[in-house]
């Protein structure tokens, strides 16, 4: 047996630490944001087990843009008391929007109080108490409201005014996360320390630790045009590639027979050295050390922006750690399919004129690095699964133009100071201000839409096109163009109903085991409308649904407009491309009803059947007839 490499042949960089990482800081908390923090993660539970059906509950018009929400329940004593809110019941999607604010507790005597969230937790969870699944969720909840409030307590303040920000600083800023999802910053397996070090909203640079795997062990794949050797020696530099050589070397062993690839340093420190010791002892694993660049996390937090070097790519890291309820390792083959799955959009879009005039960019995951699992013994493979692997993304910078700036889609629904003491205002509101609220509206529309039902009206391709996934490109505020990400499991479609099959790549097959334990998790079906609901329930459900709803409650935008503006951006890119006349009927966006996902009664009940329900569709009203 080879002997092991120690494990600190580089020594890593001391890491900066923007807030305290102790809990120390609770004691002194500014009780008005635990305030608000703690009815936002009540609040956000409560709407998506009303919307989901989860809950008994009466809904009283107070006028015409507001309803009163009562939520009957029973205290520990089995005594009855009500939560109430205000909020609204949208037109987009049937949707629950309640005021945070407005959120109280009334207890059998006509008491009304503020509520507790372990209170809360316990009487509105009542009906799930012999759910197997709700300890876990009730953690989740829990340190949801924790890493926000430690978020929210760091004194951030950005270093330039938000507009002048670029894409990667928005990131960090945008801190409000997931707007359904209850769990939005759960961030299971992470300590208070961790969350500083490795959270977006601290923005702590980060340095990557990179091993080499022999390539015996290891699982790769990269577009075609590109050399992945090179690249790698690109990503590191030349003096961090030497060095790693040389490491490699005064043990005996060759560069060229092994597959460097980058580790999270979280997922080193809690995951890989007590998973892989057999593999470290006999040097199939091997430890170098830390990159000369430092990175920074995404909003997904296993997401890296290179900080360094801007144009360099993005790099998604396999993390052991859960939120938003899923755990974001990276099975092997999303990792393979990544590369080929870029190669197919990117040249599906460069043949094709129309979508060469739309302008879009697909950030291409160029390359992907895998340990091999399948050689493992089986008692190994729960624990094993998914653990070890990285995607290389291409840079959005590398798209842009000197004039250009780019926003993640869901910081367009931002409100500035919406936990501080300053003056609240929307992240657009300049924008709204400088081009009308109707016109920008359009515009935003206009080059959001027809990317979208492009590819699902000529391709036959659903894309998972949500808040985080889409960023806008804009000159001086004015929307241009979108950018598009994350496909290596973010894309569905029918063999036999895509616009040009003879074109389709093979992928590397959905393993059963992975289907078993997660069964939404897959690309390729049968069911047209699985398609288009993939679609639709990311795009129009969650992205579009999410601005009808926020330009409505700050600019009174009526939601109907909304939607009537979206209808006419399908119905004109319709009338433009009637060679595809057969397919939107085929992928019918203007159906009554779409299926959407039910998140929380998933999280609740678990995944041992699809949580779905049909919900009507607020395009229907525009079908052509």
């Amino acid at each position: 047996m080879a002997t092991p490499l120690p494990l600190n042949p580089l020594p890593r960089e001391p890491k900066s630490v923007k807030a305290p990482a102790t809990g120390d800081w609770l004691a002194n908390i500014d009780a008005g944001r635990y305030t608000k923090v703690q009815r936002r993660v009540i609040g956000q539970l409560l709407q998506t087990l009303l919307y989901e059906a989860a809950l008994p509950y009466t809904c009283v018009s107070l006028d015409e843009h507001r309803h009163l929400f009562v939520v009957p329940a029973t205290d520990s004593a089995q005594a009855p008391v009500e939560y109430r809110c205000s909020g609204l019941l949208s037109s987009s999607f049937e949707l629950i929007r309640l005021d945070h604010a407005s959120l109280e507790r009334v207890d059998k005597n006509g008491k009304r109080s503020v509520p507790d969230l372990h209170q809360a937790l316990t009487e509105l969870l009542s009906p799930f108490k012999d759910s197997p699944h709700l300890a876990r969720f009730i953690q989740e909840i829990e340190q949801t409201q924790l890493k926000d409030l430690q978020a929210r307590n760091q004194g951030y303040q950005p270093a330039k005014p938000a507009h002048q920000l670029d894409v990667d600083a928005l990131e960090q800023h945008f801190m409000d996360a997931h707007s359904y999802h209850p769990c939005y910053k759960s961030r299971i397996g992470f300590s208070l320390a961790d969350n500083v070090k490795y959270g977006p909203e601290f923005a702590t640079p980060i340095e990557v630790v990179w091993i080499a795997v022999a390539k015996t062990c290891a699982s790769v794949g990269h577009v075609r045009a590109m050399d992945l050797q090179q690249f790698v020696r690109d990503e590191l530099g030349v003096q961090r590639w030497q060095a790693f050589a040389q490491t490699l070397a005064a043990q005996g062993r060759s560069i060229d027979d092994y597959q460097l690839m980058p580790v999270h340093p979280w997922q080193w420190d809690n995951v890989t050295v007590s998973t892989f010791f057999p593999e470290l002892a006999s040097g199939e694993l091997i430890y170098l050390g830390t990159s000369s660049d430092q990175y920074k996390a995404q909003q997904s937090i296993r997401t890296l922006a290179n900080a360094s070097d801007p144009k360099k790519p993005y790099v998604k890291l396999a993390m052991s750690m859960t939120n938003t309820s899923s755990t974001r390792i990276l099975a092997r083959h999303t990792v393979l399919n990544g590369p080929i799955i870029a190669d197919w959009l990117q040249h599906l879009i460069s043949t094709d004129s129309t979508a060469r005039e739309l302008g879009f960019v697909i950030l291409g995951e160029v390359a992907g690095v895998s340990f091999d699992y399948r050689h493992l013994p089986e008692s190994r493979s729960a624990q094993t699964y998914g653990t070890l692997g990285a995607i290389w993304r291409e840079s959005l910078h590398q798209y842009l133009k000197d004039d250009e700036q780019a926003v993640p889609f869901n910081g367009l629904s931002h409100v500035e100071n919406r936990y501080g003491d300053g003056e609240q205002s929307p992240f657009i509101d300049a924008w709204v201000r400088q081009y009308g609220l109707e016109n920008w509206t359009r515009q935003l529309l206009q080059v959001t839409v027809p990317p979208i039902i492009h590819m699902l009206y000529a391709e036959g391709i659903g894309m998972e096109s949500h808040g985080q996934n889409i960023v806008l490109i804009t000159k001086d505020g004015w929307p241009k163009r979108i950018a598009l990400k994350d496909f290596h499991d973010g894309v569905r479609y029918s063999p036999a109903h895509l616009g040009r099959p003879e074109l389709c790549p093979e992928l590397v097959p959905l393993p059963a085991s992975h289907a078993k334990l997660n069964r939404n998790s897959f690309i390729i079906t049968d069911d047209v409308d699985a398609v288009r609901d993939f679609s639709c329930d990311c795009f129009f459900f969650i992205c579009l649904a999410e601005m009808a709803i926020f330009l409505r409650q700050q600019y009174q935008l009526d939601e109907a407009l909304f939607w009537q503006m979206t209808a006419d951006v399908i119905l004109g890119y319709q009338k433009a491309h009637p060679q595809h006349r057969d397919r939107f009927g085929l992928f019918d966006v203007f159906a009554p009803t779409y299926e959407v996902e039910e998140l929380t009664k998933r999280r609740l009940l678990g995944d041992g059947e699809r949580r779905f329900r049909s919900v009507p569709n607020p395009l229907h009203a525009y079908r052509p007839q």
